[in-house]
């Protein structure tokens, strides 16, 4: 059962949803890798409306590789099944150029993923050519005001590529995901202190979604008390940080395969809040324009932001202490050896 305080945290956001500036006009979402496991956890749940509101109705753009034709036409046929009342069509492709046509919302789940004997940098060389595809066609094809998630890890610098060769869209139109990472955060500290997730405020994820990934707690709260004071530096470093930054290795471990539930659950809620309003913070990892933190430029970065009116804010003013300057400072230089590794795909 939902607490009071939860419920009426979920009302409010249904609410914010429905006040927003949605009309009775279809929006176009697109996800890539429409066939595999996250998608599947997600594309029900988004022509149910929890996307973009129970008025709002959709247009679902699936893409996948052409081998997966067979298997998506399957994903198409549950879904028509469904007969979801919001769903006003649903498109079927191999094309990223027929894929991304006039779409509002673009969800790159698709990416290769890392084989046996796979170093991340040859990961990245990979993935790197598939996002400079991806990146030309939205350029070509989506609405100027198109939102992008990247989902598909590395997920920071394949943003990062997709960003460059969409040469005329804003660069603030693509985020890569680090709510998963949040949420796993929120969680772990709301078991630690006995309270529930409603109550953990101001927490977010810094730098790079892998496990350099910097859980951030100076100012988050549980029930207006500072968490840093609650818990200790040792449960910090050999429990929280790692438990955070490692958790989709021990799901693998667990079930023999990657989450995809709990990535579906944080993508959709990440373009929920940003075409909407998030309840306080959240995380996104954003491109950076040198202008926060000193995190240097060209790089997608989480950070603390806040989200209203299909926009982002990064949260500014807030202190970093050496602690977490110097993980920070580590998690910029996994970066920055990313965009080496790509920076041939960059030119």
């Amino acid at each position: 059962m939902f607490s009071k305080v939860a419920r009426s945290q979920t009302m409010r956001h249904l609410s914010t949803l429905m006040q927003a500036n949605f009309s009775g006009q279809a929006k176009r979402v697109a996800v890539t890798g429409a066939a595999g496991q996250i998608a599947y956890s997600l594309l029900f749940r988004i022509a149910s409306g929890q996307l973009l509101g129970p008025n709002t109705p959709v247009i679902l753009h699936l893409i996948d590789l052409p081998n997966m034709q067979n298997a998506l036409q399957g994903v198409k046929m549950e879904l028509d099944d469904c007969a979801f009342p919001l769903v006003q069509g649903i498109v079927t492709t191999d094309s990223a150029s027929t894929g991304f046509k006039d779409i509002d919302y673009a969800l790159l789940v698709g990416s290769k993923p890392r084989g046996p004997g796979m170093e991340r940098s040859d990961l990245l060389k990979d993935n790197g050519k598939i996002f400079i595809d991806t990146g030309k066609a939205l350029n070509d094809n989506a609405s100027r005001d198109v939102k992008v998630i990247v989902v598909g890890n590395p997920c920071n610098t394949n943003c990062l590529i997709a960003a460059h060769y969409a040469k005329d869209l804003p660069k603030e139109n693509f985020t890569a995901m680090t709510r998963l990472d949040h949420n796993r955060g929120v969680y772990q500290l709301s078991q630690k202190l006995g309270v529930k997730v409603t109550d953990i405020e101001k927490f977010a994820i810094w730098g790079n979604h892998s496990p350099l990934m910097v859980p951030m707690i100076t100012d988050a709260t549980a029930k207006g008390k500072k968490i840093k004071d609650l818990v200790d530096q040792q449960w910090l470093d050999s429990f929280f940080n790692g438990k955070v930054g490692k958790r989709g290795a021990e799901i693998i471990a667990a079930r023999k395969a990657s989450s995809a539930a709990s990535a579906a659950n944080a993508a959709l809620e990440h373009i929920r809040d940003w075409a909407a309003q998030s309840n306080g913070w959240t995380s996104m990892a954003v491109y950076s324009t040198g202008k926060y933190y000193n995190i240097p430029k060209d790089l997608v970065f989480s950070f603390p932001v806040t989200t209203k009116n299909g926009k982002w804010s990064v949260v500014e003013g807030l202190t970093i202490t050496d602690y977490y300057s110097k993980l920070i400072d580590a998690s910029i230089k996994e970066l920055v050896e990313e965009r080496q590794a790509v920076e041939h795909l960059l030119k």
